[in-house]
C-alpha cells in the first residue's frame, strides 16, 4: 500500500460519464469492463478479453472495425461503450542524437513526459513516468522542483510504452528489429510510491500475447524507499536500479533527503535481500558525477566498499544542467578517473552518453510544466552543456 502520510493515492480513475478507455488496462479488468458495460455473460467474457488483449497490445489498433474476429454486433456495443484512443501528445520533441521526448496530457492538468533513446548497447530504452511529479525533492534533479500532482494509473503508465510505439511504428509485436527493447521506470516520480499501479502496468508491457518487453527487460529505479523494495522483486520480477549518487549519509542527506528516512544501512540491507539477487541479475546503482561534491578519487573507493557483496554496477551519469541548477558537471578527466577505480575494483561501470541535452530529455532534466523556456535561460544551459561535453 501507498503511504497515507503522502497523499499518494489520487490516481485518476475512467470517467464514468463517457466512453471506458481500454487501452493500458490488465486482462482482468477487460474483462470486468465487458460483464459490466457490453453485457457480456461472465462465462464468455474471459475469452472475448483474451481476443480484444491480442487486438490492442499486439497488433496496437485505435478502431474496433479492425477486430476482425470480434462479431460484428459486439463491435457495435464496443464502439458505443469503450475506446481505444490513447492520451493526448500535448508536444513531441527529437534530439539532434534521435532521442525523443513525449509530453502527455492525460486529464487536465495531468501531463508527464516519457522519453525513447535509441541505440543503447544495442537496444532502445523507454523511460516512463509513474507520477507527475515528485515529492522527494533531490538537489540535483530538475523533476524534484515539480510538486507531486498525483500518481498515474497502469493504464496511463502502460499507454506510454503504447503511445512510443504509436510513434516509432513498432506495431504488430514483433521479436525482430525492435525498436523498444528495454522499459526503465526512470522518469518522472518514486515507482515505489506508487506500487500497486506499477506493478498492474508491468503486467500489461510483459504480457508475451501482447507488447511483450520480458521483465528482465525492465527496471525499477528507486530513491530508496526501503519497506517497498523486497515487495517490488516478489511482485514484479523485474531489475533493480538505485538512485544512489552518494556513499555517505551527510551527503546522501543533502542530495537525496529520503536518506534521512532510510538512511545507508538500511538501503544496502534491503538491496541484498532483493529477490533472486545474482550476477544474472544485478543492480544498478545510478551515481550522478557532480563537480566538487561526490567525484574524487577517495569516494570512489568508499563506493567501491560500499557495495562489497552486491552483484551490481555503477552508471556514472554525467550531470545534465538546468536553468539555475546549484550544480555543474565534473570534468571529463574527473569522471575517467573515478570509474578507472571502479573498474578495478571488479565493477562495470559504464559513463552514461548524455542523450536529448538539447530537448531536456537527459536525466534529471524532465519537469512537465508547459511553460516555455526563456531565451536567456536557453542560451544559458547551451553554454553548460558545451562546457560539460
Amino acid at each position: 500500500m501507498t503511504s497515507p502520510a503522502l497523499k499518494l493515492d489520487l490516481s485518476a480513475r475512467p470517467d464514468a460519464a463517457g466512453p471506458v478507455a481500454l487501452a493500458g488496462l490488465t486482462r482482468a479488468q477487460i474483462r470486468d469492463a465487458l460483464i459490466e458495460h457490453a453485457g457480456v455473460e461472465e462465462r464468455k467474457a474471459k475469452m472475448r478479453a483474451d481476443q480484444l488483449w491480442r487486438w490492442i497490445y499486439h497488433y496496437g489498433v485505435t478502431s474496433f472495425d479492425q477486430m476482425t474476429n470480434v462479431s460484428k454486433d459486439l463491435r457495435v456495443v464496443l464502439e458505443e461503450k469503450f475506446t481505444l484512443a490513447r492520451a493526448e501528445i500535448v508536444e513531441r520533441l527529437v534530439s539532434v542524437d534521435g532521442t525523443r521526448k513525449y509530453l502527455i496530457r492525460f486529464a487536465p492538468g495531468v501531463e508527464a513526459e516519457t522519453v525513447f533513446i535509441p541505440d543503447v548497447a544495442r537496444s532502445g530504452a523507454l523511460c516512463v513516468s509513474s507520477q507527475v511529479g515528485c515529492t522527494l525533492n533531490c538537489t540535483f534533479c530538475h523533476t524534484g522542483t515539480q510538486k507531486l500532482v498525483r500518481n498515474l494509473t497502469a493504464a496511463e503508465i502502460a499507454q506510454q510504452v503504447m503511445i512510443a510505439r504509436d510513434d516509432l511504428g513498432e506495431w504488430p509485436t514483433s521479436n525482430e528489429d525492435r525498436k523498444i527493447t528495454n522499459v526503465v521506470f526512470m522518469g518522472m516520480g518514486e515507482p515505489l510510491y506508487n506500487l500497486d499501479h506499477v506493478s498492474d502496468a508491468i503486467d500489461v508491457i510483459s504480457d508475451n500475447e501482447g507488447i511483450g518487453i520480458g521483465r528482465r527487460r525492465i527496471t525499477v529505479s528507486t530513491s530508496g524507499v526501503v519497506p517497498k523494495i523486497s515487495e517490488l522483486g516478489t511482485r514484479t520480477r523485474t531489475m533493480l536500479a538505485i538512485s544512489l549518487h552518494a556513499t555517505n549519509d551527510p551527503l546522501r542527506d543533502e542530495l537525496v533527503p529520503l536518506n534521512k528516512k532510510y538512511p545507508l544501512a538500511e538501503l544496502m540491507e534491503a538491496i541484498k535481500a532483493y529477490p533472486d539477487l545474482s550476477n544474472s541479475k544485478r543492480v544498478t546503482f545510478e551515481y550522478v558525477m557532480l563537480k566538487g561534491v561526490n567525484d574524487s578519487p577517495a569516494e570512489a573507493r568508499a563506493l567501491v566498499n560500499l557495495l562489497k557483496g552486491v552483484p551490481a554496477k555503477i552508471n556514472l551519469i554525467p550531470f545534465n544542467p538546468w536553468p539555475d541548477s546549484p550544480y555543474a558537471c565534473s570534468d571529463w578527466d574527473t569522471i575517467e578517473t573515478f570509474a578507472e577505480i571502479v573498474n578495478r575494483a571488479g565493477y562495470a561501470s559504464p559513463i552514461r552518453t548524455p542523450r536529448g541535452r538539447d530537448i531536456f530529455a537527459a536525466c534529471g532534466q524532465l519537469k512537465s510544466e508547459s511553460v516555455k523556456m526563456r531565451a536567456s535561460d536557453k542560451r544559458k544551459l547551451e553554454r553548460e552543456s558545451g562546457a560539460a561535453s
